[in-house]
């Protein structure tokens, strides 16, 4: 069997970025050199895209904190075009890329749409559910839009509007992951400092109802027709699941499968899909849940469309206990950007007539 050129996007230039390089030290390590030829490629802080050979020698010699480092010392910058597209050189091959970009600049529909315009196979959602989901403001329009339960939450544009939802409130940057930039407030003069930090990562703030409730996660898998993963709970250590509980103390409790009854796990998997549907996701997502008990229940918080693929992350230990086991799950994703491509491929826009013209000329 002819191997796939498997091209896995990582750093990038978020405030994710060392999250990402985190990711991907667990997907190059998980995949199977017999089926892929791997080709590391990363994106630096400051946005130099880089042939990241350096990057497979310090994880053969256990050196992934050393990782991000090495992208900025890298001299093998490349165009981010060619860094996707197939050469010449592997014409013969499927080249297919597996982007591990969190948040703006690679999680938001940017790097997707520049495989759609090399006309590349990608894992993950396209252009459109990329950007919706990426988007808290506009994600939580579309979730109430399909009739999904979502918090109370006031959007805005660097100005904030009188804003009445009670305390406390966490403020967000609308388009940013990992609880970065991420505040609780309890008063006027903390909203009033958690709006201005959101604003350093971001023109467009949420502020949302705090919810007291528990914090329940599933995987969602596939394309035309998804299925949800068994349900798990984040128990945090800290007042919030904030990124130092994520990925520097890793004290919080993550608990997989989810104590749940069955009832309830089969509603946390059906709204999980819808909410899945409603973004327009595709390929992969994990939909994150706040439940009220004895109150408004199970309420829809977010959609993430390139979840975490870190040693302690819900997504892949979602899947294992749902009986698809790391490696696999990697070897599912390819196949469904490869089944995308596929079926997209002969669709009017995306190629040209018998006689080479654009359609309709």
């Amino acid at each position: 069997m002819n191997r796939i050129r498997l091209v896995v996007l990582f750093g990038g230039r978020s405030a994710e970025h060392e999250v990402s390089c985190v990711t991907a030290v667990s997907v190059l390590r998980a995949l199977d050199p017999l089926r892929y030829e791997i080709v590391p490629v990363g994106i630096t802080v400051d946005g130099r895209w880089v042939q990241a050979t350096e990057a497979q020698r310090l994880l053969a010699n256990g050196a992934a904190d050393a990782l991000p480092a090495a992208l900025e010392a890298s001299g093998e910058e490349l165009e981010p075009f060619a860094a996707v597209a197939p050469a010449k050189a592997f014409a013969t091959e499927t080249t297919v890329v597996f982007p591990l970009l969190h948040g703006p600049f690679g999680e938001d529909g940017t790097v997707q749409g520049l495989c759609e315009l090399a006309d590349v196979p990608y894992v993950g959602s396209a252009v459109l559910g990329s950007a919706a989901a990426m988007d808290k403001i506009v994600a939580k329009q579309l979730l109430a839009a399909a009739g999904l339960p979502v918090a109370p939450y006031v959007g805005f544009r660097e100005t904030p509007p009188a804003i009445d939802l009670g305390w406390p409130v966490f403020v967000k940057p609308a388009n940013l992951g990992s609880s970065v930039g991420v505040n609780k407030a309890h008063d006027q003069a903390e909203l009033d400092a958690a709006v201005a930090e959101a604003l350093r990562y971001d023109e467009w703030v949420i502020v949302e109802e705090a919810i007291a409730g528990r914090e329940i996660e599933c995987g969602v898998l596939g394309d035309r027709e998804p299925q949800a993963s068994l349900p798990g709970e984040v128990r945090p250590s800290r007042d919030f699941y904030d990124y130092q509980d994520k990925y520097e103390t890793g004290a919080a409790e993550l608990l997989v499968p989810a104590p749940l009854d069955d009832g309830l796990t089969v509603e946390v998997q059906r709204l999980a899909i819808a909410a899945f549907q409603a973004v327009r996701a595709e390929g992969m997502a994990r939909v994150d849940f706040f439940l009220e008990e004895g109150s408004r229940g199970l309420l829809v918080n977010e959609v993430n469309t390139i979840p975490g693929f870190t040693p302690i992350s819900m997504y892949p230990r979602m899947w294992e206990a749902s009986g698809v086991p790391y490696p696999e799950l990697l070897d599912r994703l390819v196949q469904l950007a490869l089944d995308r491509h596929a079926r997209r491929a002969g669709r009017v826009g995306r190629t040209r007539n018998a006689r080479g013209a654009p359609p309709g000329r």
